[in-house]
């Protein structure tokens, strides 16, 4: 279609063009028929006269989403006809020659934005008609824009784009890997990157002095609202003679920032982007990734309860969150509230509603005067205010409460899209305890750099010191997402084959998994540190979409299957063999 929204509309009055585009309305007036056609700029109102006898004939033919050619005169239109909702509804075409290109058959999708939204799954099997949407169409040019914003201001701050293997070995990413047969060795496999973690790092020991590249990743992960399932993108990024988290935040930060006030046009809620530690985090909000665009933190009520006779309180730990205008819950929605806290955990959810004065609560007659004084005044509750509490061992305690915020936060409509709230999550756990194992093992990878090095990992003689040992690891939170994860690098073989001694393997076997890496850290590894930020969760909350496949051409379903493709399939037997592989069926 000829770009009429490139200039002013008026620019083509009396001029003869050509447009191409797709039908999106026909109207039969008798005497004349009007068809609005469409491509990805926009809406064009064409007028066909019985004057031009072919034309007419092949416009009442015509059906919405049919593929037409119109070539005629572009005129203004009558002031009582001009649609001020689209750009070019002070303007019309005559058409004088009409060309069918390619017809439709009936739609199983709506193409519109207007109407009834089809169902996901009809969406996502007829994605190449869902992407005819303008809305669709707008997010596809929206999100080309966004990668060159990145693109443009790394080349400025001197990175170097470079791309690494998409068939590489598997690495301890935390996730499980997408495995790829070898047919020239039998027997052995490739794996899908998780990240180019390893990559990445072998490129600094190469003299890249700082490397960035949007890169592919992929993780057998289940999919959920904020995370696609197989495949994704990330910012991802090294900086090398770098042996400080901080140098690489202050580097990103004005990026990040950009993106959401020019980028964007949404507002911070602090220029400032606040540190926050692991243990803080956590304490705090009950998780790692706090949304910080509302307060409701978590309250410690353990020690002004010490001595309470009541047998719930009796725990190790006591935390309480007020919620503001709380005393408006219905019964029943408190009720919902307690399914909740039960689905996580908790064995209950005790709370007490302030009116009028009064705390009512079912426990408050089993509390002294002075603990609910004390519970009102740690928790600065007032009146229309309602307070819940946690009691069990911390950890259940901060993850329950933690939920408990968000869904609170949900339910009052604290949430506010057009506002980001950004934070750095610092000083992560180095090792962590898998109850599943009943052992220590690395809280996320062996490429951190624990805080204070080797000397750190050798005066740690007790798993309480082991788990104590902090890595020098960063997250930064957008509105309750993770959206970055970060680290300054363990480059040195010492402190590597410490960190794995720690928990039980030696160094043959660290060799084993990563002889590469440590290969290449004994020809003088500069310290290095970077980072990789999650570009679709990114792209997700700056467009305010609330589900990430919304934000993506080709995304699978909810199950991970791609319906349009019809993928995941069976492969025929003759590419199995080639591939030596067998399939066992299940019984």
């Amino acid at each position: 279609m000829t770009r009429i929204l490139s200039t002013s509309a008026k620019d083509y009055l009396g001029k003869t063009i050509t447009v191409s585009g797709w039908v999106n309305s026909r109207r039969d007036h008798g005497g004349l028929i009007f068809i609005d056609l469409r491509d990805h700029k926009g809406i064009l109102q064409l007028v066909i006269t019985p004057d031009t006898k072919d034309a007419f004939s092949l416009a009442e033919t015509l059906r919405d989403e049919f593929v037409i050619t119109a070539t005629g005169t572009m005129r203004e239109r009558a002031p009582e006809l001009k649609n001020p909702n689209i750009e070019t509804g002070d303007i019309e075409l005559v058409v004088e020659n009409l060309v069918l290109l390619n017809k439709s058959e009936p739609l199983p999708v709506n193409t519109h934005d207007d109407g009834p939204e089809s169902g996901e799954d009809l969406r996502l099997k007829y994605r190449y008609l869902d992407l005819r949407r303008p809305s669709m169409q707008n997010l596809l040019k929206r999100r080309s824009d966004f990668y060159q914003y990145l693109r443009k201001y790394m080349i400025e701050n001197d990175f170097t784009e470079i791309t690494t293997p998409i068939l590489a070995n598997s690495s301890p990413e935390g996730a499980r890997d997408f495995l790829v047969p070898s047919r020239l060795h039998p027997g052995k496999f490739y794996a899908l990157p998780q990240a180019p973690q390893q990559f990445k790092q072998l490129l600094m020991v190469g003299g890249v002095s700082r490397y960035f590249q949007i890169a592919p990743c992929f993780r057998d992960e289940d999919p959920r609202a904020d995370r696609l399932y197989g495949d994704f993108y990330q910012l991802d990024l090294e900086m090398s003679f770098v042996d400080d988290g901080e140098t690489v935040r202050t580097t990103m930060e004005p990026l990040i920032k950009k993106l959401v006030t020019d980028f964007a046009g949404k507002e911070l809620l602090s220029e400032e982007i606040p540190r926050i530690t692991f243990e803080d985090a956590m304490n705090n909000y009950g998780t790692d990734k706090p949304d910080l665009r509302y307060d409701m933190k978590l309250i410690d009520l353990t020690e002004a309860l010490k001595d309470t006779e009541f047998k719930v309180f009796q725990s190790p730990c006591v935390k309480a969150i007020c919620v503001k205008g709380g005393s408006s819950l219905s019964r029943s929605q408190i009720d919902n509230f307690t399914d909740l806290a039960r689905k996580n955990g908790a064995g209950g959810l005790a709370y007490i509603l302030y009116e009028n004065g009064e705390a009512k609560s079912p426990i408050a007659k089993f509390l002294k005067e002075e603990e609910l004084a004390k519970i009102k005044s740690e928790t600065k509750a007032e009146d229309g205010d309602a307070v819940f509490f946690g009691a069990d061992t911390r950890e259940k305690v901060n993850k329950v409460l933690g939920i408990l915020r968000i869904a609170f936060a949900d339910h009052f409509g604290l949430k506010d899209d057009n506002k980001v709230a950004l934070c750095w999550v610092v000083d992560f756990p180095f090792y962590e305890w898998d109850d599943n194992n009943n052992k220590l093992d690395f809280c996320h990878n062996p490429f951190s750099m624990p805080k204070g090095g080797l000397a750190a990992l050798e005066s740690a003689n007790t798993d309480e010191d082991k788990l104590a040992i902090s890595a020098d690891q960063y997250d930064m939170v957008m509105n309750g997402y993770e959206i970055c994860s970060g680290a300054v690098r363990n480059h040195s073989p010492e402190v590597m084959y410490k960190a794995f001694e720690i928990l039980g393997y030696d160094h043959k076997e660290v060799e084993k998994r990563f002889g590469g890496m440590l290969s290449a850290f004994k020809f003088g590894a500069p310290p290095h540190a970077g980072c990789a930020f999650g570009l679709e969760r990114i792209f997700m909350v700056l467009t305010g979409a609330k589900n990430i496949r919304d934000i993506v051409a080709f995304p699978k379903n909810g199950s991970g299957v791609d319906l349009m493709m019809d993928s995941p399939s069976v492969v025929d037997d003759l590419q199995l063999e080639e591939s030596h592989i067998s399939i066992i069926e299940e019984d």
